[in-house]
Order: structure tokens, then C-alpha cells, then sequence
């Protein structure tokens, strides 16, 4: 388990840790203690990955295509 405050990861970074916390809790090996500073982390992980990719939806939404299919602009957010 990293030490990195969860709002500091990437996604990707995310996500690979909350792969490592499932697989861990998985097992079954690890401790009550431990399983529960697991299962707490991997919630703040979820809910990380949650709000970046609300943040990517939200981005691939505001584009504007042109007349021919092309990006040619951006929606602002507060509009959608």
C-alpha cells in the first residue's frame, strides 16, 4: 500500500493500486488491521477513479464538431 494522499495519483496510478488492494483482500492473508486500513484506502482509491473519469466524461462531452466531423471547439462544462 503507498503512502501518496490518493489525490495526488493519476488514474492509472489509481487504479493499479486499487487492483493491488482487491487482490490483497482477496487473498485472504492479511490481517483484520490491516484488512480494514486496505478496504478504507481502496474505497478513497474507487472514489478517486470515479471522479476522474466523471472529469474525462465531462471533458469528451463539451467538444464541438464542425460540419465535417472535426473537433472545432469546446462546450463549456457548466453548460452540459
Amino acid at each position: 500500500m503507498s503512502d501518496t494522499p490518493v489525490t495526488e495519483l493519476s488514474f492509472e496510478q489509481a487504479i493499479a493500486e486499487l487492483e493491488n488492494v482487491v487482490s490483497q483482500l482477496d487473498n485472504g492473508q492479511v490481517a483484520l488491521d490491516e484488512s480494514i486500513k486496505l478496504y478504507e484506502r481502496g474505497a478513497k482509491l474507487k472514489e478517486h477513479c470515479d471522479a476522474k473519469l466523471k472529469e474525462a466524461e465531462e471533458k469528451v462531452a463539451a467538444i464541438k464538431l464542425g460540419e465535417n466531423g472535426t473537433p472545432s471547439g469546446t462546450t463549456p462544462v457548466e453548460g452540459l
